[in-house]
């Protein structure tokens, strides 16, 4: 099967999978949801990414491909209770209780807020930086946001700030 098909075959899983999704979510809530609108645009490390107020999911087309029964079965849930949370609650935390409560007992599925893929396909360039116990790669962006001075990024184990691996500490 060639990858046009196949891609074919995979966004009518993609969209069975958030047809299924729906339905579950009406009969729980007891109420319709707006169905979203799908692309397969997102670039980059991200599998997925919900639009709240435009309800609209894009896709990693790549990440989708290479990691077919992953993605159907835990990134199109998780963006689409995105949705579904903000259509109930408004605006709150992205990935609190109310999230967390979709996923396992709407979806009854875990609620992991992030894919462990393989993402050396898609990453880009990348640059070291070092913490007080790690060395990190960061994008491009996030890069020259620090050259630039228009950003610190910390390390979410050891809260050291993020410096070129390069660069001799302080």
């Amino acid at each position: 099967m060639d990858q046009q098909t196949r891609f074919r075959h995979l966004k009518m899983q993609v969209q069975r999978k958030l047809n299924d999704c729906l339905q579950k979510s009406e009969q729980f809530f007891d109420r319709t949801f707006a169905v979203p609108t799908v692309s397969y645009e997102v670039r980059g490390v991200k599998a997925g990414v919900a639009y709240l107020q435009k309800n609209t999911i894009k896709f990693n087309r790549t990440l989708l491909l290479e990691n077919p029964t992953e993605f159907v079965n835990q990134v199109v849930p998780h963006e689409l209770a995105h949705l579904i949370v903000y259509q109930l609650f408004g605006r709150v935390k992205p990935h609190g209780e109310e999230w967390q409560s979709v996923m396992t007992k709407v979806f009854q599925l875990p609620a992991e807020t992030y894919h462990r893929f393989d993402v050396a396909s898609v990453q880009g360039k990348t640059f070291a930086y070092r913490c007080g116990c790690r060395i990190h790669r960061l994008s491009v962006r996030r890069h020259n946001k620090i050259q630039r001075e228009r950003a610190v990024y910390l390390c979410q184990i050891c809260q050291g700030r993020l410096v070129p691996a390069d660069e001799i500490c302080p």
